[in-house]
């Protein structure tokens, strides 16, 4: 395909239709997503559970990010990949330094947040916010540091007025897209499409403080990319301990009827061959 995967990327959101991209955690979890959409989320959730076995709390290494990123465009050459780097890994300077490294890794595009450190998972409590003026030094830096890569700036403000003078700023600093964190309700993202001219994102994820919303719904309110941050990550927890439990409930014997050799090596050799999976 022509073009960069930034460019394609970009092209893409300005089409009428909703994109989404869904959470992965691993090269394997990413390649089972593809299967069936066009565009995966390098979740810093998911990663910082499967990578470190700990909470989404500022752990994550960016040379992690990187690398976890350069393995599934390997097996993924056509698929979109959205990568989550947290706040940018603190610095203006580690930030715009990292973002050049995704996109020369074949990432598509990245979130950074307005949080500062320490941070934690939107969706938890105790979340704090870098000044205005710093977040968006850091943003045009970003910004000047990529060629064609896709950036949303996501704030983690939950103020009306806070939400609205950020998202604002970002719009002007140059964003490519906005995304508004643990955002409670459609009408606020519906006000925001009415006010911004720059696409928006919605981060969906299980428990957290966003309700469930249809595509439909997503739509209607003016959103134009959606992440799923877990769904990859939480039906892996949920798979793996109830198989796990059946083993033991049944004296060891292996279950039939579900997933085996075959079924996974026939995954794992579409890789080897160069990935070429077409999303459905």
């Amino acid at each position: 395909m022509a073009g960069t995967f930034g460019s394609r990327l970009r092209a893409r959101v300005a089409e009428s239709d909703l994109l989404p991209l869904i959470g992965v955690y691993d090269v394997f979890s990413a390649a089972l997503a593809a299967r069936q959409f066009e565009g995966v989320f390098v979740s810093g959730f998911s990663v910082a559970a499967s990578h470190y076995g700990l909470p989404d709390i500022g752990f994550i290494a960016w040379p992690d990010i990187v690398t976890l990123t350069r393995r599934i465009r390997t097996v993924l050459p056509t698929h979109h990949i959205m990568v989550d780097v947290d706040d940018g890994y603190c610095d203006p300077e580690v930030a715009a330094h990292v973002v050049a490294l995704l996109e020369a890794e074949g990432a598509s595009g990245v979130v950074m947040e307005d949080q500062a450190r320490p941070r934690r998972c939107g969706h938890f409590d105790g979340k704090q916010l870098l000044g205005l003026e710093d977040f968006v030094a850091k943003l045009e830096k970003v910004l000047r540091a990529r060629r064609e890569l896709f950036v949303v700036a996501r704030t983690d403000a939950q103020d009306r007025d806070e939400v609205l003078r950020r998202v604002l700023a970002f719009e002007e600093a140059g964003a490519d897209a906005i995304l508004v964190e643990a955002v409670r309700d459609l009408e606020t993202m519906a006000e925001l499409s009415a006010r911004v001219r720059r696409p928006l994102v919605f981060n969906q994820i299980a428990g957290g403080k966003s309700p469930s919303f249809s595509w439909a719904e997503l739509r209607s309110a003016g959103v134009r990319l959606v992440h799923y941050s877990t769904p990859c990550l939480f039906a892996a927890q949920e798979g793996i301990e109830s198989a796990l439990a059946q083993l033991r409930a049944d004296d060891g014997r292996l279950p039939t009827g579900g997933t085996d050799l075959a079924q996974c090596t026939s995954v794992l050799y579409a890789n080897l061959t160069g990935g070429r999976q077409e999303a459905g």
